[in-house]
């Protein structure tokens, strides 16, 4: 049994729910599933492995893992998210923590942590359950992990205020946000406690839990804050081109931290 608990605000906003469709409901959710995907379909090292979804939630990654032919282990800190999980065809789920894995070493052969770094506002903790997931897998495996730019929150802003959207949050907090990283939604619907993190930071991250060199992509990239990325997301040829311009810029080191989303990636 994990020693660790965790945030209470944190949990609340999960047992909400909001999050289980928040990848298939809007465009800027698809988009990020999709790039995702794609991602991770093209890191993986091989096919019919076992993989370990750090803080998988209900299973949005590891249901697609298991229909490619994965064998998936799910762990969530969120009990009500490990049970719809476990329904999951080809997915077991188990609750815990990503700070202290139940598993021996080389367990598996990739980890994915697509949500606790940036929920573990300590520089420490997030150490550490990148090392925890390195320590789970077998030579010649991934970790990859997902992190929030520290520029999402102002870009947010910015793309809310042109839309006329109700921004959630003010122009004062998202240039707080946008120098420090620290985001504390405790009554707000948008999100929940977070960290925003410089792509720099979670490489040296990934150093200091024995990941030296990892490789980093932007996921949805500058074009995920574009306003009429519902209408390009669904128009085929549009679509596409999104598509294979993201691949082309995915790993350009002057645009990474220009998207919502970042993927790291290190082979063990």
């Amino acid at each position: 049994m994990s020693t660790w608990e965790l945030e209470t605000e944190i949990e609340a906003y999960y047992e909400r729910g909001g999050e289980r469709e928040r990848l298939t409901r809007s465009a800027r959710g698809r988009l990020e599933f999709a790039r995702m995907q794609d991602l991770l379909r093209r890191k993986l090292p091989g096919e019919a492995l076992d993989v370990l979804d750090v803080g998988g939630a209900t299973g949005i990654h590891a249901e697609w893992l298991a229909r490619d032919g994965h064998r998936v282990t799910l762990i969530d800190p969120v009990a009500s998210q490990v049970a719809v999980a476990a329904e999951l065809p080809g997915v077991t789920a188990v609750v815990g923590d990503a700070r202290e894995l139940p598993w021996d070493d080389a367990s598996f052969d990739a980890v994915l942590l697509m949500g606790p770094l940036y929920h573990l506002t300590d520089r420490e903790h997030r150490v550490q359950a990148i090392a925890e997931a390195a320590r789970c897998t077998r030579p010649g495996g991934v970790v990859a992990a997902a992190t929030i730019n520290r520029s999402s929150g102002w870009c947010d802003w910015l793309l809310f205020q042109s839309n006329d959207i109700d921004r959630k949050i003010s122009a004062e907090d998202s240039l707080r946000i946008l120098r420090e990283g620290d985001l504390r939604f405790y009554e707000q619907d948008m999100f929940t406690t977070a960290y925003l993190s410089h792509p720099g930071e979670v490489a040296s991250e990934f150093a200091d839990a024995g990941l030296p060199g990892a490789a980093q992509y932007a996921v949805q990239g500058f074009p995920g804050y574009l306003p009429e990325l519902e209408r390009l997301i669904d128009e085929p040829e549009a679509g596409k081109h999104l598509m294979d311009g993201l691949r082309v810029i995915e790993a350009e080191s002057s645009l990474l931290g220009a998207s919502n989303h970042l993927l790291t990636v290190a082979n063990v």
